[in-house]
């Protein structure tokens, strides 16, 4: 599984990202696709998780601001959008896209990575 990051930049306090990530391969094995974020300093933490049949789930923090879903066009590429609103200086971070094929290969993978930067 390939996964291209596109989107990120520089936001401001209150203001509107987009981020999305293109997966491409073995669409069939993607049980979950996701965005992790790790800012300076911290642990890499989980953000927003889209299952196939599109179930979610947010880490408390962005919780009511950032929405994910999920676009499964074709079976040759599946693409996971993540809308940031309301955006607030501690969620700078580099931004990581996951595909979880644990349940069918037992394999993670993560995109490079896209920077977002919150600031005035």
């Amino acid at each position: 599984v390939h996964l291209v990051e596109s989107g990120g930049g520089l936001g401001q306090p209150g203001g509107s990202l987009r981020l999305s990530c293109a997966a491409s391969g073995n669409i069939f094995s993607v049980s979950a696709l996701g965005w992790y974020r790790q800012a300076p300093g911290k642990q890499r933490e989980s953000v927003a998780l889209i299952s196939r049949g599109g179930s979610t789930s947010y880490a408390e923090s962005v919780k009511d601001r950032f929405t994910i879903s999920r676009d499964n066009a074709n079976n040759a590429k599946s693409t996971a959008y993540l809308q940031m609103n309301g955006l607030k200086p501690e969620d700078t971070a580099v931004y990581y896209c996951y595909a979880d094929c644990r349940p069918i290969t037992g394999v993670e993978y993560w995109g490079r990575g896209t920077q977002v930067t919150v600031s005035s």
